[in-house]
């Protein structure tokens, strides 16, 4: 039985007979991935001190996988964040750089709040979603480290004349996320003003700590600063938390119902099939931006035939992003797996892009023997089908 899995990252973990030497998941070899894997030497040494099993830049887990993976929905958990990258703007120029290219309103973000936004292509269709924040009058854009650099590279095509710079960022800023009314108890007594508010942020004796979207488990907190402030907050967090892997976390991610576009789903959803607006991270009132166009015109005609849903699928392999979902009857396919985490218990979490005339049919996974996809409950009300 395979335990401890998730897509989403840059390979697919087993705990139990570890990883397949010769394929990745999304059909390239290992030695061809395009993660830059980048860690602060000095952090990644500290993380193996504190029992992390490391692969390419990334903590696996910290021994016991299974066990972590069924801990990080009941009790207060942290985890590394280092396979996610930072994309760094800064300049003269940034703010309004930024508000041409993405989908939500940079003028928005400040030292106090953070955001998430689309990064679409002319089509409409998401190239990116950044999880933004201003430290030090510098934007910071996370996402898959796997997207960073054509990512950056596209960007970098329309800087032109503006007084703006690009930089990847992500070995300057050590990131740990932490969830659970524990994890915060420990925040708050370092911290007087910990956000409360889902995506507000504090800055705090050079950390930025930003409150990430709730998932009806506890609350949950993502830490950025360097690698010494890192370490104290680490080993302030480890008294009233316990480490788990990426694999881990993913689940919580799914829970809140958060969507991310991975190599195999680069243009391949609009953001309103991933409930993108539903999380504030779509405005359509700030003017101009690359594929507004077509984001706006599907908004104003209310045409959204397609929304991300919650699942839980009979496997424990997860399907892999861009995987498929079929109607069990008539096999016809109706949707499109945005992320997915293993439970840990012969099952997986994933979220999906369906059909709004369909998400309540039986489903299945027929690239995963036929498993079910059984219908599962978010934080946030979706819309239904317009006529």
């Amino acid at each position: 039985m395979k335990q401890g899995v998730f897509y989403g990252w840059h390979r697919q973990f087993d705990a139990t007979v570890g990883y397949n030497s010769n394929e990745h998941p999304y059909g390239i070899t290992i030695h061809q991935r395009a993660s830059t894997g980048i860690m602060n030497d000095q952090w990644r040494s500290f993380l193996e001190d504190a029992g992390a099993v490391m692969e390419d830049g990334s903590v696996i887990h910290y021994g016991s996988p299974i066990r972590e993976t069924k801990v990080t929905l009941s009790g207060s958990v942290m985890a590394d964040y280092s396979h996610y990258g930072l994309i760094a703007v800064r300049g003269k120029d940034a703010q309004t750089f930024l508000q041409g290219q993405l989908t939500n309103d940079i003028t928005r973000v400040d030292a106090t709040h953070g955001q998430l936004s689309g990064y679409c292509s002319p089509k409409g269709r998401l190239l990116a979603i950044f999880h933004i924040f201003l430290r030090n009058d510098t934007y910071y854009l996370q996402l898959p480290d796997p997207l960073l650099e054509s990512v950056m590279q596209r960007l970098q095509k329309y800087v032109l004349m503006s007084q703006v710079t690009l930089e990847n960022a992500s070995d300057t800023l050590v990131r740990v996320v932490c969830s659970g009314s524990d994890s915060e108890a420990a925040l708050s007594a370092m911290v007087d003003n910990l956000p409360g508010g889902t995506h507000e942020v504090c800055q705090h004796d050079g950390l930025t700590i930003i409150r990430l979207p709730e998932n009806g488990i506890g609350p949950r907190y993502a830490l950025h600063g360097d690698g010494l402030a890192m370490d104290k907050v680490w080993t302030l967090l480890d008294a009233r938390a316990a480490p788990v892997g990426a694999a881990a976390w993913e689940r919580l991610e799914i829970r809140a119902g958060i969507p991310e576009i991975y190599l195999p789903t680069v243009e391949e959803f609009i953001p309103q099939t991933v409930n993108l607006e539903l999380l504030d991270g779509v405005s359509f009132t700030k003017g101009c931006y690359t594929g507004q166009e077509i984001v706006t015109r599907l908004q104003h005609r209310g045409k959204t035939k397609r929304r991300m849903y919650r699942l839980t699928i009979a496997s424990d392999t997860p399907p892999a992003p861009g995987t498929a979902i079929h109607l069990c009857k008539g096999g016809a396919a109706v949707g499109t797996v945005v992320r997915s985490a293993s439970t840990g218990d012969s099952s997986s979490d994933a979220l999906a892009s369906l059909m709004i005339e369909h998400h309540q049919d039986a489903l299945c996974v027929p690239s995963l023997d036929g498993a079910s996809a059984r219908l599962e409950s978010l934080p946030y009300e979706i819309p239904p089908l317009e006529a």
